[in-house]
């Protein structure tokens, strides 16, 4: 039942992490388009399929589009994603120059990145007391002894201490993505 718990603690944290990379900083990454899904041909398709993701300046995404046809539509999701970049296209070419994030932005992606944080810990949590209902569920109907599940309430709690810890650990490392200038 631990592991059970543990794998369900690594999704809510990974979970975390995606979330936290997609929020922009001030230098271009890969992770920022890459949950983007394109209208394309009437199904939405992540854009991983579309178009090769490429980062060949600090401050500028590349997108190689595979199928011409398929431009118009990368565009039109880039600009209603909310990343507040504009497109510039050539061709099959789509560059996405980031601007300078000003000191008040940066602020705000430091609200949405706690946010995220506090999202994560809180599914840790919910998972932890699922934890901690079953292996109570399991004493009362006398599977375990009462030493058992103490002790496992103990393990629960040291793994959703860890897990706590690596989300925060993630979030000081994306603080430190969107200060830096």
């Amino acid at each position: 039942m631990i592991k059970d718990v543990e794998h369900k603690m690594e999704k809510a944290v990974e979970s975390v992490r995606q979330h936290l990379m997609g929020i922009r900083t001030g230098r271009a990454s890969a992770d920022l388009v890459k949950p983007l899904k394109v209208d394309y041909y009437g199904s939405e398709v992540p854009l991983q399929q579309l178009a090769s993701i490429s980062v060949p300046e600090a401050r500028t995404i590349q997108l190689q589009v595979f199928d011409k046809g398929a431009v118009q539509s990368i565009e039109k999701a880039l600009q209603s994603s909310g990343l507040g970049i504009t497109p510039r296209t050539e061709g099959t070419i789509i560059r996405l120059p980031l601007p300078e994030l000003s000191e008040e932005r940066r602020k705000e992606l430091l609200k949405v990145a706690k946010a995220y944080a506090e999202d994560g810990r809180v599914a840790v949590r919910n998972i932890r007391r699922d934890g901690l209902e079953k292996l109570k569920k399991l004493e009362k109907d006398k599977v375990i002894s009462a030493d058992d599940s103490r002790s496992q309430q103990v393990t629960v709690q040291k793994v959703t201490d860890r897990f706590v810890a690596q989300i925060d650990q993630v979030l000081v490392q994306r603080e430190q993505d969107i200060l830096q200038v």
